[in-house]
């Protein structure tokens, strides 16, 4: 049998370690990936190896030559042009035989699996491919593989999120294949393994099976991985072949190279592995770490579980922890390395200097003496688990969101779009969020695109005038509502919907790769601000309403605009509507500690009493939120609000489509289908929600936390179009809002969260699938299941460590002692996975 070796990726995620090398060449326990990936082979009886190379080749050619002195026959292909993984398989199609079963393997992964077991596995069934499969904590970087019990696929998930997680078995990106397999791959073009052709052999329901694999593997992805693979090999969690000889010392698991030197009085600990010359003065310390070849490390140093790389110099009384020295760095003394710090080739550190723990310094720079390095030097900050958290990105301004990182952020936007192109910025009035505004042009700019700058602006304005034609996309900058040191910087595509999952993913990849575009002086974007704005919503808001209905009845309505924006445009349309307007925090400010929505509605609907008024709203700051106090005073918010702007819906329009998060209760489907509506049901999040709008028969768009859209007027939530519209159907219905509420019967709802660590997700949704299995449940978004009077939605929270809990049933006694067994059976499954 032959094998082929996936060996041409560009290891983007784990710069800068792959400045110099690629990716299968770092070195792990002394060695390079690809030497314990071609040993691995060799053990198992395959020596024809079929190298697949693109980036840095010459590296790997030169390492492993024809093979033959690693006892193996090697072949090398590299594409013209980057294929993807099974487009370059095939083009090196000619190096297998047309009737002989191959392998395919990363070449940067670290394994001891056995890979017998799989192949007879592959024989056994008859297969026309088999998968590798491994289990892992966090199953959202990997592809998810699905197999029923004999073992054939089911389902692929490329990158799922936490509510697709049915399983925590994923590609290990281990193939067995028959040669018929190639007939199905193009030739000469992108084709992957994982988007195409898997995917296409399913759909042609031929025989595609996953195995899962007995042994250690892990994907060398990232720089803390990499740490990770090189500790676990010196713990011994992983068997592969160590360099050097052990010393025959009781109770030590030291292995030296040639020509090592240790001072007498030099302490080596746990497991440490040091390579040829490699000379270690006296009173050291050494603990769980790897010192490459003619590695000097001088008195009174201190390494523990790190990773030096070859000719390094580590001065006297310096403190390294958790850390990666590369190649070619000189480190002065009293230097403190704190851990997870990555130092390049070629790289100077001064004396007493301090470097913080996770930052990383790019190839050949120097620190002066006593400097304390904080931030990357030519890298972007180290942040939170991604970039992204559905369409925005959040942090403590001037802390964690700086003008430096809002800059880059900029700059990797813009970068993202065409040169020339214009996009559309918004902010509110805070002075922290107007500063990233600022930075974050500036970097747009950088990259050629020009800006229309709205200035302070209400959300829903700015996603008005983006559905019309101009800009390529829009920005809006605002505090958090839950903690306003916070600024959030929300991203648009050109049609106002929230960014997609696959935009956010491209956009991080050249943030994290600093891959900016820069233009020249004259190619330099510029800022314009853009007149009319609001009179062109204003015009396009008026012709969406039933404006002469609300007239007729003379409203007197509350509103409290909560310091926003929107204070300063709204009301003047209320005006037109003939609205009586008492108006409460209908001025801006530049800071403060934001808004206590709970303390606000209690004062709403004490004003809504004391005027007699018809009604009150709360807008949120931006515009997009809106919660309603009927005439009696009653405050509806989140549930309460949805149920009673839905009601007055179904009471006014004829039929048409409603959409709704899934967590929503059923009770929706039962009430609109008496009133010729229909229900479609997303993906239980505001982005899920907004696709949906794609679907022209949508009406009506709500998810219960105060946001609406009316697709009669645009595809955004808009709470200030929403009062208009609650007030036109009020009036066309000539009803109060309590007597519309008391149309909704009672509904045995609840909702609670489990704490859930981010690594023992993927196993609870694994838990939940398998307690679905012969029941009825639908698998859309988590785990929902239905029972003769009831159902229980099991759902990962994306961002944080929780796992959502949803119940409804018929009655209250049952919907809690459902709620108290699910919350039992996620913390069981948490503490015995």
């Amino acid at each position: 049998m032959k094998a082929v070796i996936l060996a041409g990726g560009f290891g983007t995620r784990i710069k800068p370690l792959t400045y110099s090398l690629p990716k299968p060449m770092l070195p792990l326990a002394g060695k390079p990936i690809l030497e314990h990936v071609v040993n691995l082979l060799k053990d198992h009886g395959i020596s024809e190896l079929v190298f697949l190379l693109y980036f840095q080749p010459e590296v790997i050619k030169s390492y492993f030559q024809d093979g033959k002195g690693f006892g193996v026959k090697i072949s090398y292909v590299i594409p013209p042009e980057d294929y993807g993984t099974a487009g370059a398989v095939k083009f090196a199609s000619e190096y297998l035989s047309e009737k002989e079963t191959f392998l395919i393997i990363s070449g940067d992964l670290l394994t001891d699996v056995n890979l017998g077991e799989l192949v007879d596995f592959h024989k056994n069934k008859k297969a026309m491919v088999t998968i590798g499969l491994t289990t892992v904590k966090d199953p959202l970087q990997f592809g998810i593989v699905i197999t029923d019990n004999d073992g054939r696929v089911i389902k692929f998930l490329e990158k799922p999120g936490w509510g697709e997680v049915f399983s925590d078995s994923i590609n290990a990106g281990i193939y067995v294949m028959e040669p018929e397999v190639l007939e199905y791959i193009p030739g000469k073009q992108v084709f992957d393994f994982s988007h195409d052709l898997f995917p296409r052999l399913l759909s042609e329901h031929k025989p595609i099976f996953g195995f899962l694999l007995n042994g250690y593997w892990r994907d060398v992805g990232d720089v803390t991985s990499y740490i990770q693979a090189n500790m676990d090999i010196l713990a011994g969690k992983v068997r592969v072949k160590g360099s050097g000889k052990r010393l025959d010392i009781v109770g030590k698991n030291i292995w030296l190279g040639e020509d090592v030197e240790i001072a007498p009085d030099a302490e080596l600990e746990g497991t440490v592995i040091l390579g040829n010359g490699v000379r270690i003065k006296e009173k050291t310390r050494i603990r769980d770490s790897v010192v490459g070849e003619r590695s000097q490390i001088m008195k009174g140093t201190r390494i523990s579980n790190s990773v030096l790389w070859n000719d390094t110099y580590i001065d006297e009384n310096s403190l390294i922890e958790g850390s990666v020295i590369c190649s070619n760095v000189k480190i002065g003394r009293d230097v403190r390395v704190e851990p997870g710090v990555v130092v390049s080739e070629n790289c100077l550190i001064g004396d007493g200097a301090v470097l913080k723990e996770g930052i990383k310094i790019w190839p050949g720079k120097e620190v002066e003496s006593r400097a304390i390095v904080s931030s990357n030097l030519i890298w972007g900050e180290r942040w939170k688990r991604s970039l992204f958290e559905e369409s925005k990105v959040l942090g403590l301004s001037n802390i964690e969101l700086t003008p430096e990182f809002a800059a880059k952020l900029g700059a990797a936007f813009a970068s993202f779009l065409p040169r020339g192109s214009s996009v559309l910025t918004g902010r509110d009035t805070y002075r922290a969020p107007r500063m990233i505004k600022r930075a974050f042009v500036a970097g747009v700019l950088s990259a050629g695109v020009n800006v229309k700058d709205l200035k302070a602006i209400p959300v829903p304005i700015l996603r008005y005038k983006l559905q019309t034609f101009g800009e390529v996309g829009g920005v809006y900058f605002r505090y958090s509502l839950d903690n306003p040191e916070v600024t959030e910087i929300l991203f648009y595509d050109s049609n106002g919907f929230e960014v997609s999952v696959s935009f956010e993913k491209s956009f991080e990849r050249i943030f994290q790769r600093e891959d900016f575009r820069r233009v020249s002086e004259g190619a330099v974007g510029r800022i314009s601000d853009l007149s009319g704005i609001v009179d062109f919503y204003r015009e396009g808001f008026i012709n969406a309403i039933k404006r002469e209905s609300i007239k007729e009845k003379g409203f007197r309505i509350v509103v409290d605009f909560s310091f926003g924006p929107s204070s300063e445009y709204f009301p003047s349309i209320l005006s037109e509507l003939g609205c009586e307007v008492i108006s409460l925090n209908a001025y801006t400010v530049e800071y403060g500690n934001g808004v206590n929505t709970e303390r606000a509605l209690g004062l709403l609907s004490n004003i809504v009493r004391a005027t007699d008024a018809t009604a009150g709203f709360w807008l949120d700051p931006w515009g997009e939120r809106l919660y309603i106090v009927d005439e009696t005073g009653r405050i509806y918010k989140d549930m309460d609000s949805f149920f009673l702007v839905f009601h007055l819906v179904l009471k006014a329009e004829s039929s048409g489509v409603i959409a709704v998060p899934l967590f929503v209760p059923s009770y929706v489907e039962e009430a609109a289908g008496e009133s010729g509506f229909s229900v479609k049901r997303t993906k239980n999040s505001v982005r899920a929600l907004s696709d949906t709008v794609r679907d022209k028969s949508i009406k009506f768009v709500s998810f219960p936390d105060g946001r609406f859209m009316f697709t009669g007027f645009q595809t955004a939530y808009d709470g200030m179009f929403a009062l208009a519209k609650t007030l036109e159907l009020m009036a066309r219905l000539d009803v109060k809002l309590s007597e519309v509420f008391k149309a909704v019967p009672k509904i045995n709802f609840l909702h609670s969260t489990v704490p859930c660590p981010w690594e023992f997700k993927g196993v609870v949704m694994r838990k939940a699938s398998e307690e679905a299995m012969g029941k009825n449940a639908t698998f859309l978004d988590g785990v929902k299941i239905y029972f003769d009077d009831s159902w229980v939605l099991i759902f990962p929270d994306q961002y944080k460590s929780m796992i959502h809990l949803y119940a409804e049933a018929k009655t209250e006694d049952r919907v809690c002692s459902l709620m108290e067994e699910y919350k039992k059976k996620i913390e069981s499954w948490i503490k015995t996975p």
